[in-house]
């Protein structure tokens, strides 16, 4: 958590996003690459189309405005002693986001969401979703402000599938660094049910050669592996949920669905997210 990049609209849910950044920033030594992209008509910005020369002192105004947000946010208390990086691109948000987190070589990601529900979930989606389901790196999304990022536990679901075992490594690394404990989760479901003593056999493989000192192992069982993981993580108060996403599209997207971009619109807590 070196190069953190926090995309921002300026709004109090992305500002949420930016307080725990700079928290982590703080404790890890980082830098914050704070990005806002505009969206704006081609014409605004392409002066080779026909309308584009007398449009473009419009887009210079969405531009120096866009400016004057970021000196005002950057003077925030919270990002006193903090290196950050104010960037401002012409670009569609998701896209952009994906292409400045490369161009800048950021290793962490930390998004504000206000979730979405319904037709507006399964058509139009959110920008937040769709960087967690094509992101190869992790995605922190906050949903609330938070006094101090302190997390004292923190749910790791699994699937127990020995090829994602790499993703579970790195949320146990995640785990040591803010000093959280790690309980790994197997949600039990009528769909796919094992009984007790299988699916404890299957978590004692998937975590074989761990600590497991610094691991809680728990078979909850659920109607749905997303209530699952949501009611355990109620149960135990836990300050986070991770989970590995897989980075599905099109009709497998659809018909599959996807329980990482599920719990990220859901879950009323932070959810930190591994690419598969």
């Amino acid at each position: 958590m070196k190069r953190i990049l926090v995309p921002t609209d300026f709004s109090a849910k992305a500002e949420n996003a930016l307080k725990v950044a700079a928290e982590l920033a703080n404790r890890f030594n980082g830098e914050i690459f704070l990005l806002h992209m505009l969206e704006l008509p081609l014409q605004l910005v392409n002066p080779v189309s026909g309308t584009g020369n007398q449009n473009l002192p419009e887009a210079l105004f969405f531009m120096k405005l866009a400016k004057k947000k970021f000196g005002k946010l950057i003077d925030s208390p919270f990002l006193e002693g903090i290196k950050v990086h104010d960037i401002v691109e012409f670009h569609q948000a998701f896209d952009g986001i994906m292409e400045v987190s490369k161009e800048h070589n950021c290793d962490f990601i930390v998004m504000g969401s206000n979730g979405a529900s319904g037709l507006k979930e399964v058509f139009i989606g959110s920008n937040t979703e769709k960087v967690v389901r094509n992101s190869t790196i992790p995605v922190l999304v906050i949903k609330n402000e938070h006094d101090k990022f302190d997390i004292n536990n923190f749910v790791f679901a699994t699937d127990c599938d020995l090829e994602h075992k790499h993703t579970f490594n790195k949320a146990i690394q995640f785990a040591k660094k803010i000093n959280a404990h790690l309980h790994l989760v197997y949600i039990n479901t009528a769909n796919n049910f094992k009984t007790s003593i299988e699916s404890t056999e299957c978590l004692n493989d998937f975590v074989k050669g761990e600590d497991l000192d610094e691991l809680s192992l728990i078979v909850y069982n659920d109607v749905t592996v997303e209530k699952g993981v949501l009611n355990f993580a109620k149960s135990i108060n836990a300050g986070l949920i991770g989970i590995s996403t897989h980075g599905r599209k099109g009709l497998a997207h659809f018909f599959n669905g996807s329980i990482s971009e599920d719990l990220v619109n859901h879950a009323n807590r932070p959810v930190v997210t591994f690419k598969i």
